[in-house]
């Protein structure tokens, strides 16, 4: 087909024009449908309900693992503390045996229960078409009013500021993936394991330093880099918030095991999943503060840029020469799988 989207996320315009005509709200719906915002804000009162629903499709021995963190990830950028979760979970015709499918459950379970998160129910059936496992999580939550952080609020003249480094998840799961090509590759089996625990540490997770944000309610605005890594979350941000970014390539955290992948492989890494990265927009007085905060709880933070007007897009800065920052709709992992 000619006209067929790549694997990856939709083109913002399109996936914005379709929220605008196809998605609705209500006067109790606080944030709905919109490109840039992590979860849905229903108003009950005294209280917001927050709801996120995420998918895990990539093949992965961690699944369960996954969909926690990911899901878990979009709920704490808001800044609530995630509480309830439903998991629809297909698997594959031919392939599933009973191990797999409690195997996926354990890991639903084990991951759920480090961030006091209660599975509550779900779906579960073998599907035909698969080759294999998919898992669909929808979390839920609840906050006080008053400790709500939104994406759509970034400032012109805030600092960005962000956690951990560029592709930490894409560095992770092409040491899982590519093992093998990496080590004929002369990769060390040393720096391959080092690669493939990053799912751990420094982690995919936000869950630390981005309630730490929330409570100190220091930022602006939170969201947090996923599939297409940073820059496209710097796009979505700024399309929700009305803003510009300028980022300064220096000042971007990358690790050395990242930065050999993307050379071998020639990736971009501004373009690689980097799920663990937490995005804030900060006003200039409270940077310092935060950053402390954040250091102190073990959490690298690196100021990278600021947010301008929404005229002047989202660019990157380098030796003093700037342009415009790609989108990255299909994640640059997709280039070698």
């Amino acid at each position: 087909m000619d006209n067929a989207f790549p694997v990856g996320k939709l083109e913002m315009e399109f996936l914005s024009d379709l929220l605008l005509r196809y998605t609705g709200t209500d006067d109790r719906v606080a944030i709905g449908a919109k490109v840039g915002e992590d979860a849905a804000v229903v108003d009950f009162g005294d209280r917001y309900l927050v709801t996120k629903t995420n998918p895990i499709t990539f093949a992965t021995n961690d699944i369960g693992w996954y969909v926690v963190n990911v899901c878990v990830n979009n709920m704490v950028v808001r800044g609530v503390r995630p509480r309830w979760m439903l998991n629809c979970i297909l698997l594959p015709e031919g392939q599933t045996s009973p191990e797999m499918v409690e195997d996926i459950f354990k890991q639903i379970h084990a991951a759920s229960s480090e961030v006091g998160v209660i599975v509550i129910g779900g779906h579960t059936e073998v599907t035909s078409g698969l080759d294999r496992p998919i898992v669909v999580g929808h979390l839920l939550g609840e906050l006080s009013k008053d400790r709500l952080v939104e994406t759509s609020t970034a400032q012109v003249g805030d600092t960005l500021i962000v956690t951990k480094a560029l592709g930490v998840e894409g560095t992770a799961i092409i040491a899982s993936e590519l093992s093998d090509d990496l080590a004929n590759r002369g990769f060390s089996a040393e720096l391959i394991e080092r690669a493939r625990q990053f799912l751990r540490e420094p982690g995919i997770s936000v869950y630390t330093e981005a309630l730490v944000a929330a409570d100190s309610k220091l930022v602006s605005a939170m969201t947090d880099a996923t599939e297409g890594g940073l820059a496209p979350a710097l796009h979505e941000m700024a399309a929700a918030a009305g803003v510009g970014f300028l980022v300064k390539y220096e000042h971007v955290p990358l690790y050395p095991e990242t930065q050999r992948k993307c050379t071998e492989y020639d990736l971009d890494p501004f373009g690689l999943i980097a799920s663990g990265m937490l995005i804030m927009t900060v006003p200039v007085a409270n940077v310092d503060e935060l950053c402390n905060k954040m250091r102190k709880e073990g959490v690298q933070c690196n100021v990278i840029g600021t947010v301008t007007d929404a005229s002047e897009g989202v660019r990157l800065s380098r030796e003093g020469k700037s342009r415009a920052l790609p989108y990255f709709a299909a994640d640059e992992f997709t280039k070698i799988v």
